[in-house]
């Protein structure tokens, strides 16, 4: 076996609290740390994930950030809606988590699904929105069989979340796979065993649904019209698109920015920790002035 931290040896690193914010409609589970004396930052997972995505982010965070890591509505431990979910229903859930914040503007990271709402919620929020982070972001590529793939390996899951069906769906994720440990794939085990996960999982694969999912993406000029300055992390190993559509959506952006991970896959804010949190923070706190002396 590897070494590897466990969830709860990552959360030890800092104080942080778990719980739930009524927003408006949404019962919203979150993991927090760090304190209001300081700015919020929203963190917003992918498709089928949880807040325990940043569980080896929160530590190095909380000391510049009032960091929330969320649970999407249809995700984890927050509301389950019983219709499909679409972007604008993730973005409802962003403006009245903040509401219930009394935030009036955070800074946003967003992974995969939460990148594609990061991206969205800018264009369309920009008096909300500080400066944002798109990490191998969804919502600009419409590959059948990526799509296929991720909701194949989803839906074994929710039928059946045994320990290897669980495994699988996180493998995907990552580039090296011994990084899923036992204690990851128990703790998202856990998600999967609700009662009513399997149609939770229905709803939010909604996105893989192609005609759904071309409603929903971001054009061209939807990546134009984002105002707020934007650093893009793409990965060596991603397994959803190559560096390429990374750099291409940075040069979109019109204060964009492009940082390469190398040798990780979807999730480098967990596969490559330490180096990702010192890219992630040298731009959140002073912008593209510093951000790419570790980027591409």
């Amino acid at each position: 076996m590897p070494d590897y931290t466990s969830v709860w040896s990552d959360l030890a690193q800092t104080s942080f609290s778990q719980g739930y914010l009524d927003a408006g409609p949404y019962r919203t589970r979150y993991l927090h740390a760090g304190d209001d004396s300081k700015p919020v930052l929203l963190m917003l997972h992918g498709i089928t994930g949880h807040a325990e995505a940043y569980v080896r982010n929160l530590a190095a965070h909380a000391e510049h950030f009032n960091v929330y890591a969320l649970d999407f509505i249809g995700h984890g431990y927050s509301s389950k809606p019983d219709h499909p979910l679409e972007i604008p229903h993730y973005i409802d859930q962003v403006n009245r988590v903040l509401d219930a914040l009394g935030a009036e503007k955070a800074y946003f990271t967003g992974e995969s699904l939460g990148g594609w709402v990061t991206a969205r919620f800018a264009q369309l929020h920009p008096d909300r929105t500080e400066r944002i982070v798109l990490n191998t972001m969804g919502g600009t590529m419409a590959n059948p069989v990526v799509m296929e793939r991720l909701y194949t390996l989803s839906m074994a899951a929710a039928d059946d979340p045994s320990w290897e069906r669980v495994q699988a769906r996180l493998e995907w994720l990552m580039a090296d796979p011994t990084m899923v440990t036992p204690d990851l794939i128990r703790t998202r085990q856990a998600i999967f065993e609700q009662p009513e996960w399997k149609r939770a999982c229905e709803m939010n694969m909604a996105l893989q649904d192609l005609p759904t999912r071309k409603r929903n993406m971001l054009s061209d000029d939807d990546l134009r019209a984002i105002e707020a300055q934007a650093l893009v992390i793409w990965t060596t190993k991603d397994p959803s698109g190559p560096v390429d559509e990374g750099r291409r959506i940075a040069d979109l952006i019109p204060n964009g920015g492009l940082a390469v991970i190398d040798q990780a896959g979807h999730w480098p804010q967990y596969e490559r920790a330490d180096e990702f949190n010192r890219i992630h923070l040298d731009f959140l706190r002073n912008g593209h002035r510093t951000a790419q002396n570790g980027g591409n």
